[in-house]
């Protein structure tokens, strides 16, 4: 469904595309689709042609991909004001990865062959594509290195600290990923997932209330964090 904007208040010239001017930023206004979808949709899928150049208007995604075997391993997790498409969108025909709501979320799509017109036609713009796509590649591979430097313990509680802190911003919140995917996140089985989770309940670190957890003892999370 086609979506009316005002170019003085629209999200996506406050935050990336400042540097086209009045007509180019009605153009996109006009172009663009939202589409909004439900916890367990698909918005991208990995080797589908890319359409779309796609920003998160609002709700929670992860980018994964999934191997031969059918193993998936994510590679980020992506709120609001995040442009989920920019892993591949200029490099390849199809999507490298797949991006899967694990919230209810919007997203604002505009052609990519519009995009593509406004960087041939526009070098402030393209070098905004750029300085973008050298920002969401820099933080993929800053947490993966983040939680490879941990141990365990380490890991697992940097995931709980990166929901409350930049996710939720509260110490209490309903985890939107299972002990599965946060294995796949952290590059460790369910079972020590499990083993780790629990044992933060034991010790009085957390509290486990179905999907919400709470952190009780945050200090003490932030050192395992660190430390393991």
């Amino acid at each position: 469904m086609n979506q009316e904007c005002s170019c003085e208040n629209c999200e996506l010239k406050e935050l990336f595309f400042h540097n086209i001017s009045s007509n180019e930023m009605m153009s996109l206004c006009n172009s663009r689709i939202e589409r909004n979808y439900e916890k367990g949709d698909y918005i991208n899928e990995q080797n589908k042609p890319i359409e779309d150049f796609t920003y998160l208007k609002s709700g929670l995604v992860k980018l994964f991909v999934t191997n031969n075997t059918g193993k998936e391993q994510i590679l980020y997790f992506a709120k609001p004001f995040d442009f989920v498409s920019l892993l591949s969108v200029f490099s390849h025909s199809t999507y490298s990865y797949s991006v899967m709501c694990i919230e209810e979320s919007t997203t604002c799509n505009i052609p990519i062959k519009e995009v593509k017109r406004l960087i041939n036609e526009n070098g402030k713009f393209a070098m905004g594509i750029l300085e973008k796509m050298s920002t969401v590649s820099d933080n993929v591979i800053k947490e993966s290195l983040e939680i490879r430097r941990r141990n365990l313990r380490g890991r697992v509680a940097y995931v709980l600290l990166h929901f409350a802190d930049n996710i939720y911003k509260n110490p209490s919140f309903e985890l939107p990923i299972n002990r599965k995917e946060i294995a796949e996140y952290i590059g460790m089985t369910t079972e020590n997932v499990i083993r780790a989770l629990t044992e933060f309940r034991k010790d009085g670190i957390i509290k486990i209330f179905g999907k919400v957890i709470e952190i009780v003892q945050y200090d003490t999370l932030k050192q395992i964090s660190e430390h393991g």
